[in-house]
């Protein structure tokens, strides 16, 4: 979005025309028009046109009745904008930044074309861009928030429930369920806190950076990037407008989000099928088959999924789209809006689907114990009771290794073994083997920090929904 003037033959209502004797044609405007996309700015536009006017006013340009019939017009226009049904394409505006300030015109005449004096559409998109992106984060923060409070309402519904534990997808130790949705509650945690870190790197405003080299105006930057609400202005003029590092930071950190949210999803998948037989959805969140009447399909959970992908190819499509250009602006950057709009809309349908489907599902504690008893899940904690008595640990690996053989010859899971087969391998088993290699002694045994045993597994219940009520506090 080039570095405006005003009026010409460009296109009706363009910022740039006097420059040139000929009016734009057809097909440059249908790549070069972006009002179809960037008018979702148009509230951002509006609050950041008031800003300027105010910093226009404090530096003598506008007087105080100026700067009032403008802030009246602006608010006029922007409930215009609210009442559209979608983008003004008839109005023939280049951009939402033409349509505003031909709107504003159209209200107040010659006043509406000194709002522009010393702004640049460079400065000037940068800025909505983040004023838009910020309150993007903030939305996807508390979106965040909900699918980690919905982990951890299913973690209290399934309280003592045992499950596999799985390595390669086999059946490795037995967990609590509760300890396998704290897990996640943990990585989306550090979702959370990356999109925060993100909002800090928006947080900062462009307005008054001009098209590259600062503005000729003595405008108070400082004033106007408090009342947008920002940190405090960029501090470097070519930087503000010819960067879009928080727009990556931001898509990287949704990116992520989706590949946690992708992985929970194929747990749950699998959870879902006949096969593990491990949870039930309610029927509200699933669907079924147009041809075998049987069928209810987890496609919900498929979906969020498959939704990981948009969000790591909008990433990689602004940063391949950043990566060569010299400072300061260049018109490709108009293409970073399409991709980020786009990953927030995916990441907030995955997040507010996601917590959903979490509150609808429900899983089979029998078959779920059933399934922690299989594998010789027990196995480690049989070595362990090895080494309480003596045998050097990989000597006593070596020996349950064999013993599992033996039981997998005769069909039986390790605590149906006779003492004696036992003892053949291991002469130093006693009678009191067989407690420890029941499900709830080998998840009392895990008690050091992070681990599966039920203290601990209440004690990180507790501490996350403390840390969780912590933070919506902080957003009231």
């Amino acid at each position: 979005m080039g570095t405006p003037s005003a009026g010409g033959p460009g296109a009706p209502g363009a910022m740039w025309g006097g420059r040139f004797a000929a009016p734009a044609d057809p097909l440059f405007r249908a790549v070069n028009d972006s009002l179809g996309v960037d008018w979702r700015l148009a509230r951002e536009d509006i609050q950041g046109s008031i800003a300027w006017a105010s910093g226009l006013e404090r530096a003598g340009v506008l007087s105080r009745a100026e700067y009032d019939r403008l802030v009246e017009a602006l608010k006029t226009v922007e409930h215009e904008a609210a009442e559209c049904a979608g983008s003004p394409v008839e109005s023939g505006a280049e951009d939402v930044h033409s349509w505003v300030e031909q709107r504003l015109i159209a209200l107040v005449g010659d006043l509406g074309k000194k709002l522009h004096t010393g702004r640049s559409r460079n400065d000037q998109v940068a800025t909505d861009f983040r004023l838009w992106l910020r309150a993007a984060l903030d939305e996807r923060a508390a979106e965040l928030r909900a699918v980690r409070a919905a982990l951890l309402r299913l973690a209290q519904r399934h309280d003592g429930v045992v499950m596999p534990g799985y390595t390669h997808l086999q059946r490795a130790q037995p967990i609590l369920l509760a300890h396998w949705a704290l897990a996640y509650e943990e990585m989306l945690f550090r979702d959370t806190a990356r999109l925060r870190d993100a909002r800090a790197r928006v947080d900062e405003c462009p307005l008054g950076c001009g098209a590259l080299a600062g503005t000729a105006y003595p405008v108070d930057r400082a004033a106007i990037a408090r009342d947008l609400a920002f940190a405090g202005p960029c501090a470097n003029s070519l930087d503000a407008v010819a960067s879009r590092d928080f727009a990556l930071e931001a898509l990287a950190a949704s990116a992520i989000c989706g590949v946690t949210l992708s992985r929970l999803a194929e747990d749950l998948i699998l959870y879902f099928t006949d096969e593990f037989a491990f949870l039930r959805i309610a029927d509200s969140m699933t669907s079924g088959s147009s041809l075998m009447p049987q069928k209810k399909n987890p496609d919900a959970i498929e979906l969020l999924r498959a939704k990981c992908g948009r969000l790591c190819a909008e990433f990689q499509a602004l940063a391949v789209v950043m990566k060569g250009l010299p400072l300061a602006y260049n018109k490709d950057m108009q293409e970073d809006k399409r991709g980020t709009f786009a990953a927030m809309d995916e990441l907030s349908i995955c997040l507010r689907v996601g917590a959903r489907m979490l509150d609808a599902a429900t899983f089979e504690a029998a078959r779920c114990r059933t399934a922690a008893l299989g594998g010789y899940a027990n196995a480690t904690d049989l070595a362990d009771y090895l080494v309480e008595r003596g045998v050097p640990f990989r000597e006593a690996h070596d020996r349950v290794g064999r013993l599992v053989r033996v039981a997998l010859a005769r069909s039986v899971p390790l605590e149906d073994l006779p003492l004696e087969t036992l003892r053949e391998t291991c002469p130093e088993l006693d009678e009191g083997v067989y407690a420890r290699l029941s499900p709830e002694a080998c998840l009392e045994r895990r008690a050091a920090l992070g681990g599966t045993a039920p203290q601990r597994v209440g004690e990180a219940l507790r501490r996350s929904l403390a840390r969780l009520e912590h933070e919506e506090a902080g957003q009231r």
